[in-house]
């Protein structure tokens, strides 16, 4: 994946008549800005990625898309992308709604990359989308970022902070905005303040003894403004990984600043749930959103 020349190609590809084709775009027209892991890229037979040498998209058309798009953001720490259990089975679901999928393959922070990686790939898959909205029949004021985990941190940054200046510009798509219109944030981590910064994502971006400058920086909650685009949130009380203090405070935080804000607080349920095991409390998580994204005006 060397050329965003091979995004036509697989935009004409995905135009044909057959239903529910996958297609895979580079996110860079060449080397990504800042560096990448070495390579080989790595994947375990359960879809866990790591090195990452080339970011890109997995794109998944719906048969019948109605318009709206959803990027997808796996989580696994900041050390790896855990695909296969979780942007995986969402991508899949979302087609199943009509709604086009888009999975974010990103750099992580200690593969070559940096810190700011990770939050490169995550603005510039948001332009990628929007630039070519009307190749994909995606309404471009109808894209939504959603995120799982340490990929909430992810969303959750991109969704705060998307005219932050993380790059030059590289082409014509990087002239669109990088603000999702709608954002989803399940079991997410997002705070890096004691006494909830136990978690791998927190160790992979900034390491055993972090600034409070640093600190407030990569916590999200702190990052929100009244440009905050609607924010759905879901995690369990129970979730050994990522402490539930992370959804309240970031639905505090969205409430302060007037954003519209939804959040599920499960008994149950854990983390790493993905779309949820059947008869598991957080399984009801994707009709709950349909609900709430059709309630917000994205959804026909």
């Amino acid at each position: 994946m060397k050329s965003l020349s091979l995004f036509v190609l697989f935009a004409t590809a995905l135009g044909s008549a057959a239903a529910q084709q996958t297609a895979t775009i580079p996110l860079w027209p060449g080397s990504p800005p800042g560096g990448a892991a070495p390579g080989p890229q790595r994947e375990t037979g359960k879809g866990s990625i790591t090195q990452v040498a080339q970011p890109y998209l997995i794109v998944h058309r719906a048969a019948q898309p109605n318009g709206t798009a959803v990027l997808l953001i796996s989580g696994g720490g900041y050390a790896h992308i855990e695909e296969g259990k979780e942007s995986g089975p969402a991508a899949a679901w979302l087609q199943s709604q009509g709604i086009s999928a888009f999975e974010l393959v990103y750099r992580l922070p200690q593969e070559g990359g940096g810190v700011t990686a990770p939050f490169q790939d995550g603005q510039r898959a948001m332009r990628l989308i929007r630039a070519h909205a009307s190749e994909w029949h995606i309404d471009p004021a109808r894209i939504g970022i959603l995120g799982f985990s340490a990929g909430g941190h992810l969303a959750g940054m991109t969704a705060a902070r998307p005219a932050a200046l993380l790059y030059a510009p590289v082409d014509s798509s990087d002239a669109v905005s990088a603000r999702p219109d709608f954002a989803v944030l399940l079991y997410p981590v997002l705070t890096m303040q004691k006494p909830y910064d136990t978690t791998h994502a927190k160790k992979e971006l900034l390491g055993s003894h972090p600034t409070r400058a640093e600190r407030d920086a990569m916590s999200v909650e702190l990052q929100v403004t009244s440009r905050m685009p609607p924010t759905f949130l879901a995690q369990a009380e129970d979730d050994p990984i990522s402490p539930p203090e992370n959804s309240r405070l970031m639905h505090d935080a969205l409430r302060k600043a007037g954003v519209p804000v939804k959040l599920h607080m499960f008994q149950q349920g854990g983390h790493g749930w993905g779309v949820g095991k059947p008869g598991s409390e957080p399984a009801v998580w994707p009709q709950l959103f349909l609900e709430w994204v059709r309630g917000e005006g994205f959804l026909p």
